[in-house]
């Protein structure tokens, strides 16, 4: 199996996302399981410089920072693709999704890889038999409430790709009781069935 760990906070060290997303993978990697690894503080472009609708530029019109774009993006498709597994830890950053994690979303959004357009018009998600865990935090948003905009518009992204079976764990409203957020993620991340 492939697991493939992504971390979007913007903290390196101190990140409760990034160390429940370790708990995470410690618990369900298996020794012989391969694990991909991105964080997306390390390298990330925004898609920009669109000459038309979609993530598509014929080579010939592309400049430097959109050759940069394309490279990127079909990394991050290839390694969605290669994956069995996804881990996606995020903090909630003012109700809604790090500006990585959504650059990310974008990127990975192609037409004919991760999605098509059946005949009468609707999506179909192309990436399918793949779980997902989404490790979520947050200072003061309760998940799932009506102010928590990165839980819901994460899951649909997954689901636009094809990956139906999301889990998720949280360690929301910190700021409140960070000993008994914390606890009960570890209790969430315990109860996990492999």
């Amino acid at each position: 199996m492939k697991i493939y760990q992504i971390d979007s906070s913007a903290r390196k060290e101190g990140s409760t996302s990034r160390a429940l997303a370790k708990k995470l993978l410690e618990k369900i990697k298996k020794p012989e399981d391969e694990v991909i690894y991105r964080d997306l503080n390390e390298e990330m472009v925004f898609v920009s410089g669109l000459t038309e609708s979609g993530m598509n530029i014929d080579e010939k019109d592309q400049n430097e920072n959109h050759k940069k774009m394309f490279e990127l993006s079909t990394q991050l498709v290839k390694e969605l693709k290669e994956s069995d597994i996804i881990i996606i830890s995020a903090p909630i950053y003012n109700y809604g999704p790090p500006a990585t994690l959504k650059a990310w979303s974008d990127l990975a959004a192609r037409v004919g890889e991760t999605f098509k357009f059946k005949p009468n018009g609707r999506r179909e998600g192309l990436l399918k038999n793949k779980k997902a865990y989404l490790v979520i935090t947050s200072g003061g948003t309760k998940l799932n409430s009506n102010e928590d905009f990165l839980t819901p518009w994460l899951k649909f992204i997954l689901n636009f790709f094809g990956i139906e079976k999301v889990e998720t764990i949280s360690a929301d409203q910190m700021a409140l009781d960070y000993e008994k957020s914390i606890k009960e993620a570890h209790a969430q991340i315990d109860k996990i069935k492999l």
